[in-house]
């Protein structure tokens, strides 16, 4: 009814992990709206407005909901599966508080999950006017007609693209000692694609598996790069390409399995794949390097950048023609996410940044270079609770065309006494007062082979 909202984040019912939250606002269209159609007003939604957001807690063994060593979804925080968060313009805080504050592992901050859920829903209603506005300027008709236009368009553009590559096929270890393989398959006449995870491992016991929406997102985002031209990302993009991606798979699994890791840490590995068997880019790293930090009291989470992968120009034909180095220290592929300013940070959370620079030589090396990684150093000033979930500390971002890996990544604790302690690639440590969290995260790989003047 003209009023609700839904709120999810169930990672088998279309969700990713669960700190990310998406909140659902029907559109109906009043007779305001609709003035410039001669039809009578139905009784269904003609749109939805959707926003999704990544909470600093939901819940879980761990602060920040991102745990290291989670195996069943409960571990990971409270799931919400299609519940009506707002009840024709009544905020439904009762029920909304108990179902945050349920279960084994509760949210820890329920009171800023309900403001930042008010905060979506607000950006909801912001899109909600915006909509109503151009409906009541062009007509529903006309509005529906362009958003069909667009997604044609982006269809049109993802078939051209496919029709400058080749079959390929490329496998990625991850550092726990499973796998993504990815075999494509293209057909330049009709400018379609057939991408199939069939050699992929099953479904794990760590929370590395990735629901088979993000599976689906991650080759969305893939192809999207293929397409030189300023298109809005839509499913029309998907039309040409048959996604095969085995049940029970570490990329489709199923309830109870743990995902938390799936959607920051296979995705990324699903893109690098990707990639590498349409032999366009060597790999980024392979991590989003997922630190935080917390107690009773502050919850903290963040990715960090590394090296983006080195990769080749191609033309018309698909024949390689030239290349491009990697970027240092950047956001690459899925992650897309900003870290807290230093100021905001040390204000708000009893830390110090002690120091956030580029990983000099961490690129892997090639007629074109890999980007380097990062060092970044935080020291705390009271007890908490610090955990980083990671990759590429064993297996490094991989070169392509004869290009060399980059480095891997590493993690420690150094202790106000001196004492180091060296992190596994998803570990967890308690810090006191005075101990420092560091943080080297993994150069992306080169493309091609190095001539002697780049070797030099």
């Amino acid at each position: 009814k003209p009023g609700d909202v839904y709120v999810l984040n169930d990672p088998y019912n279309g969700g990713t992990h669960l700190p990310d939250i998406t909140v659902i606002t029907p559109v109906f269209l009043d007779s305001a709206s609709n003035a410039n159609q001669q039809t009578a007003i139905p009784k269904f939604p003609q749109f939805y407005l959707g926003s999704r957001g990544h909470h600093a807690d939901i819940g879980g063994i761990s602060p920040g909901s991102m745990p290291a060593h989670s195996n069943r979804i409960d571990q990971e925080g409270v799931l919400i599966n299609n519940v009506k968060l707002v009840s024709q313009g009544v905020f439904n805080y009762d029920e909304i508080y108990q179902l945050l504050v349920s279960g084994t592992y509760p949210s820890r901050n329920p009171d800023q999950n309900i403001a930042d859920l008010k905060a979506q829903i607000a950006a909801n209603e912001k899109g909600v006017v915006e909509l109503k506005s151009i409906v009541n300027r062009y007509g529903v008709r006309t509005v529906q007609a362009y958003m069909k236009h667009v997604q044609d368009h982006a269809e049109w553009c993802i078939k051209q693209a496919i029709k400058k590559l080749r079959d390929g096929e490329f496998t990625t270890p991850l550092d726990n000692g499973s796998q993504i393989k990815v075999t494509l398959k293209v057909d330049k006449d009709k400018g379609t694609a057939v991408i199939d995870f069939s050699g992929t491992s099953p479904q794990q016991n760590n929370n590395f598996n990735a629901p088979k929406s993000v599976c689906i997102a991650a080759v969305l985002y893939v192809f999207r790069t293929l397409v030189d031209d300023e298109i809005p990302l839509n499913a029309g993009c998907l039309r040409p390409l048959t996604i095969k991606v085995p049940q029970a798979s570490m990329l489709n699994p199923s309830f109870p399995g743990a995902v938390v890791a799936g959607n920051v840490e296979t995705s990324t590995c699903i893109t690098n794949t990707l990639f590498a068997a349409m032999g366009v880019m060597a790999n980024a790293q392979p991590t989003m390097n997922n630190f935080t930090f917390g107690n009773d009291r502050y919850q903290y989470y963040e990715t960090l950048s590394g090296g983006s992968g080195a990769g080749g120009v191609f033309d018309d034909l698909g024949n390689c023609v030239g290349g491009f180095n990697g970027t240092d220290v950047v956001q690459t592929h899925m992650t897309n996410s900003r870290l807290t300013d230093p100021e905001i940070l040390e204000l708000r959370f009893p830390v110090r940044l002690e120091s956030f620079a580029v990983r000099e030589h961490s690129g892997g090396l090639g007629k074109f270079v890999g980007g380097c990684g990062s060092t970044r150093r935080i020291m705390f000033l009271t007890p908490m609770t610090a955990g980083i979930l990671s990759n590429g500390r064993i297996h490094p971002a991989f070169g392509l065309n004869g290009g060399s890996s980059g480095e891997v990544g590493q993690c420690k604790v150094i202790r106000a006494n001196g004492e180091e302690l060296h992190l596994n690639h998803i570990d967890e440590v308690q810090l006191q007062a005075g101990d420092v969290f560091e943080i080297r995260t993994p150069g992306g790989g080169g493309f091609g082979v190095a001539d002697n003047k780049l070797l030099i």
